[in-house]
């Protein structure tokens, strides 16, 4: 698997967030449209019903912030011998309907992402909420190119910004 952005691709799978494990909830992006796994039974949406995919509490810092952060977290770590999950951040997932927030794990290296690459991001799910974005380019990028892990930085803002039409 491999992040881009908010986003873990594997070569059948589109997570935002990390990939859920066990009971753990998150949200799944597929040709068929959103699943929230863990979620009370776990929920389903087709895209015809999604009308906004935002994300809520997400840790942003600029490069140099994000180092110092992480160092700090390393440091605390190796002087106490006490590690913690990721950062958590929500997804919110409406419909016409409904609206239903899921708490998802940050799937990027220290939890905390890049303004750049967050901005991409959330552009690229209001446009895949809106039907002018295609899962299945992610989909495709990810059975050609998540095996090979995570690509550099400059490389994901690319595929961030066309997929996004950016």
């Amino acid at each position: 698997m491999a992040m881009v952005g908010l986003f873990w691709i594997g070569e059948d799978s589109v997570y935002v967030g990390a990939e859920p494990a066990g009971a753990a909830s998150g949200v799944r992006l597929s040709r068929d449209g959103v699943e929230a796994p863990g979620v009370g039974e776990g929920r389903f949406w087709t895209w015809d019903e999604v009308v906004r995919i935002e994300t809520h509490d997400v840790p942003v810092r600029s490069g140099v912030r994000r180092l110092a952060s992480m160092a700090f977290d390393a440091a605390l770590v190796a002087v106490t011998g006490d590690g913690d999950l990721p950062p958590a951040f929500s997804v919110e997932v409406a419909t016409a309907e409904e609206s239903v927030r899921v708490d998802v794990l940050a799937a990027v290296a220290g939890g905390i992402y890049l303004p750049s690459e967050y901005e991409l991001s959330t552009t690229l799910l209001q446009r895949l909420a809106g039907g002018g974005a295609e899962i299945a380019d992610l989909l495709a990028w990810g059975r050609d190119h998540a095996a090979e892990g995570t690509p550099p930085r400059e490389e994901r803002e690319a595929l961030l910004r066309k997929w996004a039409g950016a």
